[in-house]
């Protein structure tokens, strides 16, 4: 892995731990806190509204800044982000901390796949996205469920303070190891930057980055009571099998980023299709324990093979002025995440059987693979009027 991209795997790693360690502690924060759980629950849900509307302001705010300093300040942001967390004296301070820290996340991400796109040849670019987001898979391996230990054993508030020392290796290693004169596209700036949302093409990828999403947290959000209740499995075995879901995700990551060099649209629409088919498999099988662990498996694998592609594909649409629109898919992704879960609470309200909820998330899926297609039909479409003006 090149040094500047391991800086900001590192980085990632420590994002992606302050984003999903809280589900694993939130008995600990309410009880400390004085709250429900329910309401402990909606720190979750601030972070992600924290990343939907802080994203644009980060993006817009630094796009005449050179990428660096925008990436040691990203990342010192998540640092006092988390040392606020860990000090916070009641549930509002801390909800406010949480959406503070949150700000960073999308503008980390997009300006991040952008630099470490410039960073390697083009034939390389997707690669080397999905070498930075490995620090975010690596996140629900070994950083959420080793930060569950620690707060657990010593109180939920050390776990946010290892967060902070994580984060500050991320910000020495990104001063030390991303070089300073990263070129950056003339795409005219802020105005630029805006203009290229004018694009069809770019809104028809973060369509697509927020129906993926949303298929696989209109199911996901609900895998507990799915393994339990259908899959008959234990509530500590569900916990080995969110780890083998996680290990899916970080090898589907790297196999998505080498599957996107090569053709990245067909990975794209061929993926989608599969994860389809794997929902569809989940519905009818998924009362079979092996088989259910089986497909949580490539589930996550599948998942993640599709994140660096549906990255590039934003930062090619936008390939003028690319920081705003890569930051608006990290809030596409996020998007997704709250309208898929609303979708499986929805479905579940309605008298949908757990059994059945995979259902919903193929029916999303589907949906984004029709996007897609549409989205390559009009590539072919612009090609054949290039090739004959």
């Amino acid at each position: 892995m090149p040094l500047p991209i391991l800086a900001l795997a590192i980085a990632s790693f420590c994002i992606g731990t302050t984003e999903f360690v809280i589900m694993g502690l939130l008995p600990e924060v309410a009880t400390d806190l004085g709250v429900s759980i329910p309401s402990a629950g909606l720190l979750v849900t601030g972070y992600a509204l924290g990343v939907v509307f802080g994203a644009p302001v980060i993006a817009v705010a630094t796009a005449h800044m050179p990428r660096k300093p925008v990436l040691v300040g990203l990342a010192m942001l998540f640092v006092v982000g988390n040392l606020l967390c860990a000090i916070a004296p009641n549930y509002w301070m801390l909800m406010a901390a949480r959406v503070f820290t949150a700000f960073g996340h999308g503008a980390f991400f997009g300006i991040g796949s952008v630099v470490a796109a410039s960073l390697v040849p083009r034939n390389k670019r997707a690669s080397a996205i999905a070498l930075m987001f490995a620090g975010l898979t690596l996140s629900n391996i070994l950083g959420v469920p080793g930060g569950t230990a620690l707060g657990e054993a010593y109180g939920w508030r050390a776990t946010f303070l290892a967060v902070v020392g994580i984060g500050l290796v991320s910000v020495a290693a990104i001063a030390w190891l991303v070089p300073a004169g990263i070129s950056q596209p003339s795409g005219g700036g802020l105005l630029g930057e805006v203009r290229v949302l004018g694009k069809l093409q770019v809104w028809l990828a973060m369509l697509i980055s927020a129906l993926a999403s949303a298929s696989l947290f209109a199911v996901f959000t609900y895998i507990k009571p799915y393994l339990t209740d259908v899959s008959g499995l234990s509530t500590a075995t569900v916990t080995w099998v969110l780890l083998l879901f996680g290990g899916g995700m970080t090898i589907g990551n790297i196999i998505g980023g080498r599957l996107a060099d090569w053709k990245l649209m067909p990975t794209v629409i061929g993926t989608l299709l599969m994860l389809a088919l794997l929902l569809v498999g989940f519905a009818e099988f998924g009362a079979v324990a092996a088989v259910a662990v089986f497909i949580v498996f490539l589930w996550g694998l599948l998942v993640f093979v599709i994140v660096p592609p549906l990255q590039i594909r934003v930062v090619e649409a936008a390939s003028e002025a690319p920081n705003l629109a890569a930051t608006l898919n990290q809030g596409a992704f996020n998007i997704g995440n709250a309208a898929g879960a609303w979708a499986g609470g929805v479905a579940l309200s309605l008298g949908v059987s757990y059994a059945n909820l995979p259902l919903v998330g193929a029916a999303l899926a589907l949906l984004a693979v029709a996007v897609a297609v549409m989205s390559q039909t009009l590539d072919r479409q612009l090609l054949v009027t290039h090739a004959a003006q």
